[in-house]
Parts: C-alpha cells; structure tokens; sequence
C-alpha cells in the first residue's frame, strides 16, 4: 500500500523534492520557506517552544489559549510552505501575516478551517519580527448539505445577508461567537 504522508494546513505537506535540485530554473517557479533553516533561524527547537498562539476562542477539538509552537509539527506536518506562487504573487499564509502587521491588526479571527495555520502565521510572524496578534477561531457557517459557505465559491456575503435581513447578531449565533468578541482585551 501507499505510506501516509503527513498532513499540515496545506494538506500534504512538501516532501522537499526539489529543495537541493538545481539554481534558477528557466519556467517559473513557486518560492518555498525551507521550514528546517527557519526553525534553526529563529535559534532551534527551544526557541520556538518560547513561541506561542494565543487562542480567545476554542480551536476544532477545544483549544484555547496559550499554545507553544512545536518546531517538529513545523517541520514535518507544515514542510516547506509556499511564500510566492508561480506567477510571482505572495501565497496566502505570508500576504495575511503581512496584511494583517500592515493594518495593525491586534485580533485575527478566522474560521476553524485555518486553526492549524496558526503557528505557521506565528512563525512568519517571528522571522519578519513582526507584531503578534491574538487569534479567535469561529466554526463554520455550511450550507444544508454541509458544505462550508465561502467567498472564493462564489456564495452569498455579509450584504447580501445583511439585505435579507440576517442581523449581526445573528451572524455571530451562527458562527458561536459571543456577544462582546470585539470587545475582548488581549490575556
């Protein structure tokens, strides 16, 4: 049978195929984050330890606050992350760790699907020392057949539920978030 491979926040994660081939290739090429260089750069294991997520909300499985990085999850779970695609654009996880220091934003929430991106947003955060944020994960609003809504599907938006007359009250009943979420203070 085929062995498992290693799941992070992307899925499979990289297995390093191309980390040692040759220098710059001809065709495009995506920009990977060498995971074991980063965890060695910010001082090794025991440094990354020291890192940590705060959780406010409850992560899939009922996490909450103070959570340590592990350089091995890193490692092996997350593997060597894309920071620029192909077409020469930011991938996701470094245009929001950026996105969000650049707005200075001091509370990211975010829906449950992106609760295991976390330390990988903690870690960029570390290598470009940027500020770190608290994070509050929300379950996830599904369609009646279980299907997560979402903007990139196309589904239908705030204003578009707002125009129907969902309230935001209502909006945060779906998603379980308490009344006063924005009112939260940092630890």
């Amino acid at each position: 049978g085929e062995a498992h491979l290693p799941e992070g926040p992307d899925g499979v994660a990289y297995p390093g195929l191309c980390r040692n081939g040759p220098g710059v290739r001809e065709a495009p090429h995506a920009l990977r984050l060498d995971m074991r260089r980063a965890v060695e750069a910010l001082g090794g294991a025991d440094a990354v330890a020291q890192l940590e997520t705060y959780e406010l909300g409850a992560g899939p499985k009922g996490e909450t606050g103070r959570r340590p990085l592990d350089a091995d999850w890193l490692v092996r779970r997350c593997g060597d992350v894309v920071l620029s695609r192909k077409d020469g654009e930011a991938a996701y996880h470094l245009a929001v760790v950026v996105d969000d220091a650049a707005q200075g934003i001091t509370h990211v929430t975010r829906g449950e699907d992106l609760f295991s991106a976390a330390p990988l947003h903690r870690l960029l955060q570390a290598l470009l020392r940027l500020r770190v944020p608290v994070w509050r994960h929300h379950r996830l609003i599904r369609d009646a057949d279980g299907r997560r809504l979402a903007k990139r599907d196309l589904d239908v938006g705030l204003a578009e539920r707002r125009a129907a007359g969902e309230t935001p009250e209502g909006v945060r009943d779906r998603l379980g978030l308490p009344p006063a979420v924005f009112a939260e203070t940092r630890r």
